[in-house]
């Protein structure tokens, strides 16, 4: 069995630095707080310094709460220098998703706003719909809003109160960027850590719905100081679709660019439709 090409789309106490409420007021200001906190527990300024990151484990596909694919899995994450105040939906993210014992027997790559699927084959550019949802996802990542969008203009930080969610207390913010994208976090009370976040979107062709949850856990150090969660879970209308338990995570591993592009003299096949 083999695990969907796309992964089933897919830090101190001191404020960080881009973190604005747009719109001043008490939950506003609460909400930036629970967020200054749960970046310090993740790493603080080690975290927003982080280059690049090497995730490595089993990967698992779920189709109607059924195992429907296991593989192993490697994702390879670079940041890119962003602006100062960066453009609402702009990324600044390089990806390659690598499957099996052997890299070559497949993968996927995202850069520069393309997606390419890699395989003996050649490389054949992911379907449209495909990398739109890739990218609607990073943008609402929690981590990828922490490490990437803070100093977006408008960004705002919304505190919608405290509940129980998988037995644990914790604080709900929602995140609200320029172009109305929302994403709904929650943040353990004890740790600071999310450990849930949820957003919405909607089928552009049947305007259908479909909640979008991943759950974080088994925080661990990924080098400096920095914490990730080895377990991600994702769930759709309630459904697992997707989970990857790490066995290991690192971070600045000087990744190099012959990761990041298309083998020279590979053959370029035509979209996948």
């Amino acid at each position: 069995m083999r695990v969907p090409l796309l992964l089933a789309l897919s830090l101190t106490l001191l404020p960080a630095p881009g973190i604005q409420a747009a719109v001043p007021g008490p939950t506003q200001e609460r909400g930036k707080r629970a967020i200054e906190e749960m970046l310090a527990a993740l790493g603080g300024d080690r975290f927003q310094a982080v280059r690049d990151r090497v995730e490595s484990g089993r990967a698992y596909s779920f189709y109607r709460e059924q195992l429907s694919g296991l593989s192993l899995a490697t994702i390879y994450t670079r940041y890119l220098d962003a602006t100062d105040q960066p453009a609402p939906g702009s990324l600044w993210v390089e990806e390659r998703q690598s499957f099996g014992k052997k890299e070559r027997d497949g993968a996927v790559l995202f850069f520069d706003s393309k997606g390419y699927q890699i395989t003996f084959r050649g490389a054949r550019p992911v379907p449209q719909e495909t990398l739109d949802r890739y990218r609607d996802s990073m943008l609402h990542n929690i981590f990828y809003i922490l490490r990437q969008r803070l100093r977006e203009p408008g960004l705002l930080f919304d505190y919608r109160g405290a509940d129980t969610v998988d037995s644990r207390a914790v604080h709900i913010v929602d995140i609200t960027d320029a172009d109305n994208r929302v994403v709904k976090v929650y943040i353990d009370q004890s740790s600071k850590l999310p450990v849930r976040q949820l957003y919405v979107r909607r089928d552009p062709k049947t305007r259908d719905r479909f909640e979008e949850v991943t759950i974080f856990s088994k925080y661990r150090d990924a080098g400096g100081g920095v914490q990730w969660p080895f377990d991600i879970q994702r769930l759709r209308n309630d459904e697992k679709i997707f989970e990857i338990y790490s066995e290991s995570v690192e971070v600045n591993k000087g990744l190099t660019d012959d990761l990041f592009t298309l083998p020279s003299g590979i053959k370029v096949l035509p979209r996948a439709k």
